[in-house]
């Protein structure tokens, strides 16, 4: 079986989905990824249970996961954005694609934890595991664990510090999101008949009229968690009350590199990709070297500087004993 403890993760986030655009995602922490393009500004935040990953030094845990509503949960991704154009909720999806097929890499078991997330989860995840570009795409409406919805012109920022409780202190602190308003959000969610428990919400926007009926305004803000306990980050693998599958299992025999689960918010109509949230397993010696390189590099800036102060100060000495003649 493949050794997980050869990999580490990194988290990355960015507009699209080139890892060149990304920013590293700081999880655990306070600390957010700031997306801001032509189709909206958003924020990021990333936790994860027992996170062994980079940047090294990570808190390994988050006080998220000791709040009440996340005892259960592996991992949490929590994000704010503020829309500039308006887009109906059946179109603003979430969930996860490729740009590769993975079909010939899709573990055993694969088609009944399809089906189980689809029957006990969420009815309204819909994509193709087996196209040469694979998808598995949800509306927010019906998949966000929890949807808060802003004032008009609220910021990104008010909207999530406003969306819930704060728990923990300084650098590691987390505010937990809870299903609910703010400001006039409260009307939006009353006129649109938008049942104010999150359960009873998603059952409710699993219907696609209300889905089509539902606008995100723009500039109107709403802050987003999405989270479970069936990914485990830690170990790499799949974890159902029906089965577990440990994905790196299906990696043996393959050379050690890099891979990558991705999350998108997008307009499924026009495909327009709003953000990314990019999950990458690194092999561990491909850090190490890159680190050392970087060490090498570093003292042999150091060593240059040293030499160029010294030539200068020499250069300097010659100078005034010239003055001085």
């Amino acid at each position: 079986m493949a050794d997980y403890t050869k990999y580490i993760l990194k988290v990355t986030a960015g507009p699209d989905y080139d890892p060149k655009n990304h920013s590293e995602v700081r999880v655990n922490t306070a600390d957010s990824v700031e997306i801001s393009t032509e189709h909206l500004d958003a924020k990021v935040w990333v936790r994860v249970k027992d996170y062994r990953g980079l940047p090294h030094g990570s808190p390994a845990t988050s006080p998220y996961f000791e709040h009440a509503n996340h005892t259960g949960d592996r991992y949490g991704i929590a994000y704010s954005f503020r829309l500039k154009k308006d887009i109906t909720g059946d179109k603003l999806v979430f969930g996860n694609d490729f740009d590769h097929p993975i079909r010939d890499r899709l573990p055993w078991g694969f088609s009944t934890a399809f089906n189980w997330v689809k029957g006990w989860v969420d009815a309204t995840m819909e994509g193709d595991a087996y196209a040469d570009e694979p998808y598995l795409y949800s509306p927010i409406l019906s998949s966000m664990n929890i949807l808060q919805i802003g004032g008009k012109g609220q910021s990104i920022d008010a909207v999530a510090e406003g969306a819930g409780e704060k728990t923990g202190e300084g650098d590691e602190a987390a505010t937990i999101f809870i299903e609910g308003a703010q400001a006039d959000g409260q009307e939006v969610r009353e006129k649109s008949g938008m049942p104010a428990n999150n359960t009873q919400r998603k059952r409710h926007y699993q219907q696609l009229q209300p889905r089509q009926d539902f606008v995100f305004e723009k500039d109107r803000a709403y802050a987003c968690d999405f989270f479970n306990g069936y990914l485990d980050f830690n170990e790499f693998s799949l974890k159902l009350p029906i089965l577990t599958i440990p994905v790196i299992k299906y990696w043996d025999g393959q050379p050690l590199r890099t891979h990558t689960l991705r999350y998108v918010l997008r307009n499924l109509e026009t495909k327009e990709v709003y953000f990314v949230i990019l999950f990458s397993l690194v092999p561990v010696e491909q850090v190490n070297t890159e680190n050392a390189g970087e060490t090498t590099g570093s003292k042999q800036e150091a060593q240059e500087k040293a030499e160029k102060d010294k030539s200068n100060e020499q250069t300097q000495t010659k100078s005034s004993n010239d003055d001085l003649d």
